[in-house]
């Protein structure tokens, strides 16, 4: 060692001596000499305001968030389900909010915020974040018709069929199968006679 910054390896003087270097060289790369080891790589970014940020490449965002010197108010993640084990459901809805506006804002497509809030509320009203896949929207309802709307139709149906399952029909995909009015907008209210 040749001071607090400089490390000096000289390999001990025999004839494999070339190949012990090429080995440490690429080994080097591997060693983690101070930092977290899930980080790969580290990039500094000027901003256009003139202030630096650091983007990284890698998981934990808790270990980041505690690192002595990182600002963890301006600290983000585009892993959703990390930011959710790490912040909690709230933070993880906001995380899907900004990483869908932002992909949709690279294709040069606008959608209003308040459309993403809705397809964000639905991924997280369950307190867990859930997919838009027929693996997430089977969590989100017992209704066969709802699930066999969207993928696996006759497994869903096959099955609520064996199981003997039933159907209260009063989703918006439930009524539009049925073909009957939709419990939304001029469709909620109902018309009831007083018997005398």
């Amino acid at each position: 060692v040749a001071d607090n910054s400089v490390l000096r390896v000289y390999p001990e003087g025999n004839k494999n001596a070339v190949f012990l270097m090429q080995n440490l060289c690429k080994l080097l790369p591997s060693i983690i000499v101070r930092g977290i080891s899930t980080i790969e790589r580290a990039v500094i970014s000027e901003e256009n305001s003139g202030e630096f940020s650091l983007v990284v490449e890698g998981l934990n965002l808790r270990a980041v968030i505690g690192t002595e010197g990182v600002d963890f108010k301006n600290t983000t993640s585009n892993h959703i389900m990390e930011v959710e084990r790490t912040l909690g459901i709230e933070a993880a809805r906001e995380s899907v909010i900004t990483e869908i506006e932002h992909v949709m804002g690279e294709h040069g497509i606008s959608v209003d915020r308040r459309h993403v809030m809705i397809l964000a509320d639905l991924m997280t009203n369950k307190g867990e974040l859930l997919g838009i896949t027929r693996f997430g929207i089977s969590k989100f309802k017992d209704s066969v018709l709802q699930l066999a709307s969207f993928e696996k139709t006759t497994d869903h149906l096959f099955n609520a069929a064996l199981l003997g399952r039933k159907d209260d029909l009063v989703g918006v995909s439930e009524s539009i199968i049925m073909g009957k009015v939709m419990p939304i907008g001029s469709g909620m209210p109902k018309i009831r006679m007083q018997k005398s």
